[in-house]
């Protein structure tokens, strides 16, 4: 846990919150001083005068993405209920009220991490019945502080329902979806360096399908899984940590689509809810190594169309969806030990086929 934003800090002592030696992990009576590298980077004072107890105030040891963004989808069936807000998500798994929209508003996008500490919202449907539909391929870019950038000129294939995840450490990959012109699915994927440019596509690998979810493990590997063919699948795509994407691993779990994923517990990833003949709370916990588990029996409201990021370094949270026919904007946070919370009352705009992302590596 982060130490205490105001207050008493010591060094050592057994007090999370309080110890500096209990937020790193090391033993409350192990010798310690200010001048220690690992209590320099906690301080964020590399070199220089270390100020007690300021410099320590809210530092976490936890490292990687701390913040998450909730953003776009819809609040209707029809085209004037399209979003572009966006929600943030502190590192302690608060959520935001809304923060107005930049870009196309449009729903049945994907979102992910890249570069680290920023994030990018990509592809989707920008319009519905009772005017025809229309797919896109823009992206928007999310600073390290959470501002989403206007519209960039999209790349590759134009579709919506696909999904997103980060690999490589500081990459990201879009997959998967509903293509148009045809009208069809497509399993080819895109993906986006480190200063978040999209590449053109890459052939598809594995069964083509859409309303899938996706989601970092193992620190530099992603994962696609579920989703409709338009039959609901449970198989799943591992992709190694130079954004190859491997062929069908037989499905674990129950098949469904319209779910979400997410990357926790430092190197493992979890699927969760979705749509199965209706909507469902259950969760597939994935390993560091790409396994996926059985069944979880699910916690919290049962819904679909939701969206999932990590946050805090090694948390994550589930949130929005459809609680059919009603929109909701509840949400669940994860523990780093996978465990799914019941529901958090919901904060901003009720939506579903939203997407969701980690960014900021900055408590």
């Amino acid at each position: 846990m982060p130490l205490n934003p105001s207050g008493a800090i010591s060094l050592a002592g057994p007090v999370a919150g309080e110890s500096i030696a209990v937020e790193l992990g090391v033993s409350a009576t192990a010798t310690i001083s200010l001048n220690d590298t690992n209590v320099r980077t906690l301080a964020q004072k590399p070199t220089g005068v270390i100020v007690m107890p300021t410099d320590f105030y809210g530092k976490s040891n936890i490292t990687g993405t701390q913040k998450a963004i909730f953003g776009y989808g819809t609040v209707s069936t029809a085209t004037s209920g399209f979003r572009s807000i966006t929600n943030l998500v502190s590192s302690t798994g608060v959520v935001a009220s809304d923060t107005p929209g930049v870009g196309t508003v449009r729903a049945n996008l994907a979102a992910a991490g890249y570069g680290t500490d920023k994030a990018i919202f990509g592809y989707g449907r920008t319009s519905t019945t009772p005017a025809p539909i229309v797919r896109t391929n823009i992206t928007n870019l999310v600073s390290n502080t959470g501002v989403v950038a206007s519209d960039t000129p999209g790349v590759g294939t134009v579709r919506e329902s696909l999904a997103a995840a980060g690999y490589g450490t500081d990459k990201a990959i879009f997959g998967y979806g509903m293509a148009d012109s045809p009208i069809l699915r497509t399993n080819i994927t895109n993906l986006v360096s480190n200063t978040g440019v999209v590449a053109s596509n890459t052939p598809g690998v594995g069964t083509a399908r859409q309303f899938i979810a996706a989601a970092g493990y193992g620190g530099d590997k992603a994962i696609f899984g579920y989703g409709a063919t338009p039959a609901n699948v449970s198989i799943t795509n591992l992709v190694s940590n130079t954004g190859v994407v491997a062929s069908d691993t037989p499905g674990v779990g129950t098949a469904r689509q319209n779910l979400a994923a997410a990357g926790y517990g430092g190197g493992r990833a979890i699927f969760g809810y979705g749509f199965i003949s209706s909507a469902v709370s259950m969760t597939n916990l994935v390993s560091n190594t790409g396994v996926v588990a059985s069944d979880t029996p699910g916690v919290g409201t049962a819904r679909n169309s939701l969206a999932a990021a990590g946050y805090g370094g090694d948390k994550a949270i589930f949130g929005y969806g459809l609680v059919s026919p009603v929109f909701v904007s509840m949400t669940n946070l994860v523990s780093n030990t996978g465990v799914v919370a019941s529901d958090t009352p919901g904060v901003g705009t009720a939506r579903r086929s939203l997407a969701a992302a980690g960014y900021s590596t900055s408590p």
